[in-house]
């Protein structure tokens, strides 16, 4: 969960949060120290959470689209207006309008629930049955209503890229950064789509800028260290693959991979002793390369093979003894 708040916000809006909740926690707990019997601790301490709150309100509103802007504000203003109104004007009933104002938070989260337009779900029936060019049309509607909706691009791009249209795709993760600067996911994916086109170049500038805006996110490191072997970059491979394995993968069809990019790295730094070891990793994990096979025979998959299918056969090789160190690094 953090983590992904780290990534909706973006660094400088990470910052910016911390440093709101430490300056507003302080002050109270200086007030808490040398306040003591006096009257006027409690309300300054209260005008303290609510600067917090507005405060926290205008950083995650700024990475939400009007209408979402719109819709948290319904929410949120009447709270913040009854803990002014306890603490301006009626303190004696601070706490009965302080649990009003949760109490309407909680209520309105409910009352101004976001539909899901029709087009959008159109657009995922279609996907699901494979008519890419009808859903794609249905995102169009819905980009042209909403033209910074950056979620509106990620699904299109993802749609393009399953119907193997590659450069359309990038338009759509580009148009996400247009939208979104600090969008880790825009840049994830863009590199994921120069990758599979073969531009390994534009495909590392793009996995680092998205592994700078998400360090702590494994897929960014996976990614960027896949994109290295490529390049036959072994030391910033390394440094990359490792750290993705310290985030915690998941799941052991990725970790089998990381290994055998690792295995490649190492071998070709001339490190055979470290090489070994992660092909004996990679013997650990062959359960991952039946989920593999069985994700790389659906018809959608044809740009997922496109990228992985020679890295699961090398690893097969190595599990089955048909292939070596000086094999793998040619």
């Amino acid at each position: 969960m953090i983590k992904q708040i780290q990534i909706f916000l973006g660094p400088a809006r990470v910052r910016a949060f911390i440093l709101l909740l430490g300056i507003t926690g302080l002050i109270s707990l200086v007030l808490n120290a040398v306040g003591g019997q006096n009257t006027w601790v409690t309300p300054v301490q209260t005008l303290m959470l609510v600067i917090f709150i507005v405060g926290t309100a205008i950083i995650f509103g700024g990475r939400l689209r009007q209408e979402e802007r719109l819709r948290w504000a319904s929410i949120l203003a009447p709270s913040i207006g009854a803990l002014l109104l306890g603490i301006t004007v009626l303190p004696n009933l601070l706490l009965p309008l302080l649990g009003a104002a949760v109490g309407w938070i909680v209520a309105g989260a409910f009352l101004f629930r976001r539909r899901v337009p029709k087009e959008y779900t159109d657009a995922i029936k279609y996907l699901r049955k494979g008519e890419y060019e009808e859903s794609v049309k249905s995102m169009d509607i819905l980009i042209k209503d909403e033209p910074d909706n950056e979620s509106y691009y990620r699904f299109r791009a993802e749609v393009f890229r399953m119907w193997g249209k590659l450069d359309r795709a990038k338009k759509d993760y580009t148009q996400m950064i247009e939208v979104s600067p600090e969008s880790a996911v825009a840049y994830n994916g863009l590199a994921e789509v120069f990758l599979q086109s073969g531009q390994f170049t534009e495909a590392q500038r793009a996995g680092q800028r998205a592994y700078e805006l998400a360090p702590g996110e494994w897929v960014a490191a996976y990614n960027l260290g896949m994109i290295e072997d490529r390049l036959k970059l072994p030391d910033v491979a390394i440094e990359h693959l490792n750290q993705a394995l310290e985030l915690k993968v998941p799941d052991i069809r990725h970790r089998l991979l990381i290994h055998l990019y690792l295995a490649r790295a190492y071998a070709r730094k001339g490190d055979l002793e470290t090489a070994e070891r992660e092909i004996d990793q990679i013997k650990r994990h062959k359960n991952g390369l039946e989920e593999w096979q069985n994700l790389l025979e659906h018809p959608e998959a044809a740009t997922l093979r496109a990228v992985l299918e020679a890295d699961i056969q090398a690893a097969q090789d190595l599990i089955d003894g048909k292939s070596d160190l000086k094999a793998m690094t040619r």
